[in-house]
């Protein structure tokens, strides 16, 4: 049976691109998704890899053809029976892969995987196995870091890591090959042997590899035996800081002989490199002051009502639905109710057009230990308080263990920030480009305030729209925020819609 090799999606407003170059001629055996060949078109290199397992039959496209979409570049002859002679003579000239060919196991790429919409590159945080380790099918391998989120990638099969190509800290394209590793629990003992000896060098005796970023600070403060809080107690650069800090008698006769200057430094100074995320939110925060006209307006509200209701209901909501009743269910209705009012905040520019949405993708920031980020609950207008409660507490699990998908992070129209739950008092939340709006929420705290002509200690909070004057007017602003701060303040507007 033969399968078609067609020419790949190659991006928005590309048709068409030049065969570069093919890894593999007529007769060669191939593994599914190792890659053919390469395409370059006029904004990126595209590289295709094959769809089954079996024999490259037939190149249809030669190096230097120009080639459209889905256009036929070869045929692969798919089944056993077809590749079975060839793993020898492929495994030839690499001396690691012999071993592995003579007990009959496989050798699979580990490549990239799909990053997501837009993302082309990624780095390589921390291999989680080292080669000669023997895995388990699904077993994560390693992690890569995009700008937007943490992808892990699985091993395709049981078997044996063989050689790692892309060690910690490498940046990779999708579709790049990470390593490759022998299928079949019959290759471990042959490939173990080969690379285990540099792997326990490069652990210290260990089993898992210590974050770059902690390997670099013990080595440049001469600490050894930390203990690491990571996963399978690796160690992270939190406990080599927790150490520096720790009083540590024995350690410092040691380390002075060797540099008490460069000891010194260390302590005053230190220089990581921003994470692929963290250079994402300078890049987009400073090109929302850039390019939006942010202007921001604040008001507060009495929580006094939501909190009567929510400790009314909050026992009886859990048994039912099964999860916690939050503030941030109230705040996102209340804000839906505003929004449906004043459309432009929920609107965005695109070009000299303005495009008003008639639905509202929450976004709801989330701080986690990598830095911000807005996971969005689509179509939050149509969803109940127990559904916006379910929805916020899996996107916050997911936010904190690094798990969102480039997906669930896309499409927001507005976004909610809560501050108050790092203690902030007021402050200036800064827009989500390309949205016209944010609100930030803030420390409730009791103060006295005039109700009726007496003075009266209420709980309160400070609210702050920041918005884009360039399609929210000042009025529009100020409404946005006074119909939020009535929904609040008598919850039971927005279940008669008013």
């Amino acid at each position: 049976m033969s399968t078609e090799v067609r020419v790949p999606t190659l991006g928005e407003s590309v048709t068409e691109a030049t065969v570069a170059t093919w890894f593999k001629k007529p007769g060669d055996t191939v593994a599914v998704d190792e890659m053919l060949c390469e395409l370059e078109t006029d904004k990126v290199t595209v590289e295709v890899p094959s769809p089954v397992a079996g024999t490259l039959s037939e190149i249809v496209a030669a190096e230097g053809d120009t080639v459209g979409v889905d256009a036929l570049l070869a045929q692969v002859s798919d089944g056993a029976s077809a590749a079975a002679p060839a793993p020898a003579a492929e495994a030839a000239p690499a001396p690691a892969a012999a071993p592995a060919a003579s007990t009959g196991g496989d050798v699979i790429d580990i490549m990239v995987p799909t990053l997501g919409e837009s993302v082309t590159e990624a780095t390589v945080s921390t291999w989680l196995k080292s080669a000669g380790d023997t895995v388990a099918a699904d077993e994560i391998l390693c992690e890569l870091e995009t700008d937007k989120v943490s992808v892990e990638v699985p091993a395709p099969a049981a078997g044996v890591l063989q050689e790692i190509l892309a060690g910690d800290g490498v940046t990779v394209e999708a579709g790049a090959k990470l390593a490759t590793m022998t299928a079949g629990a019959g290759a471990a003992p042959a490939a173990a042997p080969a690379s285990a000896a540099p792997a326990a060098t490069a652990t210290s005796g260990k089993d898992v590899e210590d974050a770059p970023s902690a390997k670099k600070l013990m080595a440049e403060n001469n600490l050894t035996n930390v203990t690491g809080t990571g996963k399978d107690g690796r160690v992270m650069k939190e406990d080599v800081l927790s150490a520096l800090a720790a009083p540590a008698p024995a350690a410092a006769p040691a380390a002075a002989p060797r540099a008490p200057v460069a000891a010194d430094q260390a302590s005053r100074e230190e220089r990581v490199k921003m994470t692929r995320l963290r250079q994402t939110i300078a890049k987009r925060l400073k090109d929302s002051q850039n390019t939006a006209a942010m202007l921001t307006t604040y008001n507060e509200v009495d929580m006094t009502e939501v909190m009567a209701l929510r400790n009314e209901y909050k026992d009886l909501f859990l048994k039912k639905h099964g999860v916690k009743l939050g503030f941030m269910s109230f705040f996102t209705k209340a804000c839906v109710h505003a929004l449906h009012e004043v459309p432009e905040v929920n609107a965005e520019i695109d070009g000299t057009d303005i495009v008003y949405k008639n639905y509202v993708n929450m976004g709801i920031a989330a701080g986690t230990p990598t830095g911000l980020v807005v996971p969005v609950i689509n179509d939050a207008d149509q969803m109940s308080f127990a559904a916006i409660e379910k929805a916020i507490a899996e996107k916050g699990a997911k936010a904190r263990d690094g798990k969102l998908s480039m997906a669930e992070m896309q499409g927001g129209t507005f976004t909610i920030s809560n501050g108050g739950v790092y203690g902030s008092l007021m402050s200036s939340p800064i827009l989500n480009p390309p949205q016209s709006g944010i609100l930030g929420m803030h420390k409730i705290q009791d103060r006295p305030m005039v109700i009726n002509g007496e003075v009266v200690i209420r709980p309160m909070m400070y609210l702050a729209l920041s918005y884009d004057h360039r399609i929210v007017d000042g009025k529009g602003a100020v409404t946005f925020l006074v119909r939020v701060k009535e929904a609040l303040e008598d919850p039971r507007r927005l279940l008669m819609d008013l």
